[in-house]
């Protein structure tokens, strides 16, 4: 298993220190040695914006969610909340954590920073033990920050920017910027798929920009060329022709588009257009753009992207994963449910490596899981033999991804 840490320093230099967004095993799966889930579990309810699910008894550890179920970011919060109540429900109906069940509460903080600390501090007063959040970058900065003077541990299942992680209470599951773009550059020029390489990305996103600068570093190492570097801000979002037109120009056999789907949508349209066939790259925020209204599944026919879930894998564990994701909530999960269900199978076995009770304060919970995050192994949807490292970043392989014939299959 190749550690990430490794390939961080070159790109650590460039790379702008946020990010908006980003991004577990069967119920087997999710724990080290001495823990273990099951594929059924109880009903969860839900009451103004959260869900909860606990089993019998007094004593529960109480685990908080928070991200976007409102607003434009929801499909990602939904995806988490769901992904992380699949793992609750499992967990619960085997047994819980150490023998005690756990009790879920997610808060909607509408991919806003300052609604995302009301939601903590709504948590907080609940008498929440463990954060899973936030979802998305920005949010997940500001809340760290509280966390952090409250010694409350954190594991953010999506957000991607270098300072999610930056205190030792914290930690994630998903990939962070800098790695996609250093590690998007490295499969590129590994892979010999071009020489000559465009950039279109957002500059008034800090999870584009942070790619895009880890990219470009990287793709020195790599001889790759930038013929082209186009930029495009949230106000200008709809029409690319003059970036496309401008990698056409320049001769780019590959288009890197470090941002999220729905942009890529319009991107690859405007190419079909122009008659403008390169390959097409791009990051973990690519990943449910073939669910786009409208979109014709054709024109991202080859597009390859990094990510570190695929649904149609045949390994056993996701397929179980996908099927009762499915069963509870009538969707096809994507990679944020998936790093939000094996985060909660993460904080279980970190919190059965601590020796974790009901009745320890989050701090000191907080002190144990510090230690015990580090020498926990667990078998996830989004990478096997998954552990974690003292400055939060998580140690796995990414997949690469390419759309053929309207689906997702991983590159071998």
């Amino acid at each position: 298993m190749r550690n990430w840490k490794k390939f961080l320093s070159a790109a650590m230099v460039t790379a702008m220190t946020v990010g908006m967004l980003a991004g577990c095993g069967s119920g087997n799966s999710g724990s080290d040695s001495n823990s273990s889930g099951s594929n059924s579990g109880s009903e969860s309810s839900s009451d103004a914006g959260s869900t909860s699910d606990s089993g019998s008894g007094d004593a529960v550890l109480k685990i908080g969610g928070i991200g976007p179920t409102t607003g434009g970011a929801a499909i990602y919060g939904e995806a988490v909340k769901n992904g992380a109540e699949l793992a609750v429900k499992e967990i619960n109906a085997d047994g819980g954590i150490n023998g005690i069940q756990i009790e879920f509460n997610f808060q909607d903080d509408e991919n806003d920073a300052e609604k995302a600390v009301n939601a903590y501090n709504t948590l907080k007063d609940w008498g929440m033990q463990a954060l899973l959040g936030t979802v998305t970058s920005a949010p997940c900065v500001a809340v760290g920050d509280v966390a952090q003077g409250d010694n409350m541990f954190l594991l953010t299942p999506s957000g991607t920017a270098v300072e999610c992680v930056q205190y030792d209470n914290a930690f994630r599951v998903c990939f962070s910027d800098p790695m996609q773009g250093l590690e998007s550059a490295k499969y590129i020029g590994e892979n010999k798929l071009a020489t000559k390489v465009a950039v279109i990305y957002d500059s008034s996103d800090v999870y584009s920009t942070g790619i895009y600068q880890a990219f470009a570093t990287e793709a020195k190492n790599q001889g790759l060329e930038l013929v082209a570097t186009e930029a495009f801000t949230a106000e200008s979002k709809t029409d690319f022709s003059v970036q496309l037109q401008k990698a056409k120009d320049a001769g780019a056999e590959l288009v890197f588009l470090p941002f999220y789907y729905s942009e890529a949508a319009l991107v690859l349209q405007q190419a079909a257009g122009i008659n403008y066939e390169p390959i097409f790259f791009g990051c973990d925020g690519m990943d449910g753009i073939l669910g786009v209204d409208g979109f014709d599944a054709a024109m991202a026919q080859d597009l390859m992207f990094l990510s570190p879930f695929t649904p149609t894998s045949e390994e056993e564990a996701i397929k179980t994963f996908v099927t009762d994701f499915q069963e509870a909530y009538g969707g096809t999960p994507n990679q944020f449910a998936a790093d939000a269900y094996d985060g909660i199978y993460a904080i279980k076995a970190a919190m059965e490596k601590a020796g974790v009770t009901a009745d320890m304060s989050a701090a000191d919970i907080c002190d144990a899981m510090k230690t015990a995050m580090t020498e926990i192994t667990i078998d996830g949807v989004t990478a096997k033999a998954l552990t974690w490292e003292a400055n939060g970043e998580p140690s796995k392989e990414p997949m690469v991804v390419k759309i053929a014939d309207g689906d997702y299959a991983v590159v071998e």
